[in-house]
């Protein structure tokens, strides 16, 4: 083919090849196409763009969205996902035996992944209650924790217990402070001074020799 003078293969990028009986020539694609096939049908956008059915197009026609990794007007593609598993084990915490109420779970998997503007995937779990009959754990096995929540007026017991072991610290606390302090009921600090104490000493001896006095006298008129 002849361009410019030049003699090619093939056309380079952005140019078309035409035939004509005398002549073989590359013509230029239109403005907004990199590489195309004939003047009416391209096979790549120029950047900004992209291609549908050929053509260059500014935004994609509704139902389609823009690939922007091809360039390309693309179908949506909605998320789809596969049935529900059958429900599992009833469990608590993992474990399956020292409760009478617990929870069941069932599973799915997505099948097709949704595109830009696709519908997003749902939920691939699903859990609901489930009520069994209570059975022993075997050796090895613990039994789940006791849920709280479960139990009437748990928080109002808890709350007494709490009550009841506060009062009895404060009994212990004063017990305790009794015995620390002395009985001092019925003393009285001494405030004598050291000469009522000698006038108190001196009349100790002046009754000490009446009484001796007395026996005296006493012993002669026999």
């Amino acid at each position: 083919m002849k361009q410019i003078g030049v003699c090619l293969s093939s056309c380079p990028s952005g140019y078309y090849g035409t035939r004509y009986p005398d002549i073989n020539k590359c013509t230029k694609c239109k403005a907004d196409c990199d590489t195309c096939f004939n003047k009416n049908f391209c096979t790549k956008c120029k950047s900004g763009f992209y291609l549908h059915l050929g053509k260059c197009l500014d935004n994609c026609p509704e139902g389609l969205e823009a690939n922007n990794h091809t360039m390309e007007c693309v179908s949506i593609v909605h998320c789809e996902a596969s049935e529900w598993s059958p429900w599992g084990p009833c469990t608590k915490k993992g474990k399956t035996c020292g409760f009478k109420r617990g929870t069941e779970t069932r599973v799915r998997e997505i099948t097709q992944h949704p595109s830009a503007k696709g519908n997003l995937c749902p939920p691939t779990s699903e859990t609901r209650k489930c009520t069994v009959q209570r059975k022993k754990c075997q050796k090895g096995e613990r039994e789940p924790n006791i849920d709280t929540s479960e139990v009437s007026g748990f928080s109002e017991i808890n709350e007494l217990g709490k009550k009841g072991r506060e009062r009895k610290r404060k009994k212990l606390n004063k017990e305790e402070s009794k015995d620390a302090i002395p009985d001092n009921k019925g003393l009285e600090p001494s405030r004598e001074t050291p000469e009522q104490r000698e006038n108190k000493q001196q009349q100790k001896k002046r009754k000490v020799q009446d009484k001796q006095q007395k026996s005296v006298s006493v012993s002669t008129v026999h």
